[in-house]
């Protein structure tokens, strides 16, 4: 009855919103947007349900988070996604964008667990990182290197002063900020090989660089005296500092598609690829992963948060829409069942981390009920 009582309410919004020209025609087929990352258990999904629901099989584009978040928020009507998968939660500023476009009722499913993984070719030896390590390495910017004299080691474009090098760095100095000066893996720290630094990974669309900046870059930073007191006395500062990536060739954008990364990755001796846990389970034969922190990724270690780059899988549902393309509701029952993404259900296969059960339980009820969001809180 909650549903039959929603449809209609939908239906009656969507009619008003499809009443002009090119928007009154109809579709037979759902449309889902959205992460790369989820894109594989979204894919997954709608093939299961095109071959046993008797509906048509949805139409899944990999657009990336961000990309798919702004068509999805882009208005009620058939040329709109219905749905869209996300690797991290929905920013206000989308919900907001949702809203003043007149997406007003949002079903938010969080699926499960995937982990962040930062890989190269098998065979290659394996590296631990610290996430200290990958800041250094990775952003734009860093504090002043200096000596054990608090002397700098480096001038202001980031070249290493006379008679100076790597070495010589002690400690580092937020009093002034230089573009990151190294240049191979060795010049972060002797631990690590002298392989040039060359990291292929999501584009500023993707919710995994998102995470990738929220989980490693910024706890990296963290890890440096002088940058973590300047989160407590300037949050604002912190977070610009640390959340641009390097864009000298040391970090390059691959593209929303993650294959193309694996691809790349898998054919070269140094290169690392950055990208979601079920990427590395479908080509364990052509990669392996550095742990980060003394922490291999792993189903068991993701599960349970002790992978320290390990993050929330979600899709969202645009409710207005149920009544007017067919099999949404269908589609989200088929998704949320044991089958699909329980500890041993398919989406497990493609590298999908299960939610535990008691949240499995209340995930799906809320998300068969077509249960909207509120607010994000």
């Amino acid at each position: 009855m909650k549903l039959a009582a929603l449809a209609c309410a939908s239906a009656a919004v969507l009619a008003l919103s499809l009443s002009a020209g090119a928007q009154a025609q109809s579709r037979d087929s759902i449309r889902i947007s959205g992460s790369s990352t989820v894109f594989p258990f979204t894919t997954a999904a709608s093939e299961n349900f095109g071959a046993t629901s008797g509906f048509r099989t949805p139409v899944v584009e990999s657009t990336g988070t961000g990309g798919g978040m702004n068509l999805f928020c882009a208005g009620v009507g058939l040329r709109h996604p219905d749905i869209t998968g996300a690797s991290r939660r929905m920013l206000p500023s989308e919900f907001e964008l949702c809203r003043r476009n007149g997406v007003r009722e949002i079903t938010e499913i969080p699926i499960g667990y995937d982990g962040i993984v930062i890989t190269r070719a098998a065979g290659t030896p394996t590296i631990d990182f610290e996430r200290k390590e990958l800041y250094l390495a990775l952003a734009a910017t860093i504090p002043m290197p200096v000596d054990a004299d608090g002397e700098p080691v480096f001038n202001a474009n980031g070249e290493p002063k006379t008679g100076r090098d790597f070495n010589d760095v002690a400690a580092y100095s937020c009093d002034s900020f230089i573009p990151n000066p190294h240049r191979r893996w060795s010049d972060v720290s002797n631990d690590l090989p002298s392989d040039r630094i060359e990291v292929i990974g999501p584009p500023p669309t993707s919710g995994t660089r998102d995470s990738w900046i929220e989980l490693a870059i910024q706890p990296g930073g963290r890890q440096i005296d002088c940058l973590d007191a300047l989160r407590g006395s300037e949050r604002n500062r912190f977070e610009e500092i640390t959340s641009r990536l390097r864009e000298d060739g040391a970090w390059i954008d691959g593209g929303e598609n993650d294959n193309v990364i694996v691809q790349t990755v898998a054919n070269s001796g140094t290169a690392f690829g950055v990208f979601g846990y079920s990427y590395l389970e479908q080509n364990t034969d052509r990669l392996v992963a550095a742990s980060i922190e003394g922490v291999e990724p792993d189903y068991d270690d993701i599960s349970e948060g002790v992978y320290p780059v390990a993050r929330s899988m979600y899709v969202y549902v645009k409710n207005q829409h149920v009544a007017a393309v067919p099999g949404i509701a269908e589609w989200v029952e088929e998704l949320t069942s044991e089958d699909a993404f329980g500890p041993f259900g398919y989406l497990a296969d493609r590298g999908l981390v299960a939610l535990p059960e008691s949240r499995r339980g209340s995930v799906r009820e809320r998300a068969r009920a077509l249960t909207p969001m509120t607010g994000l809180d």
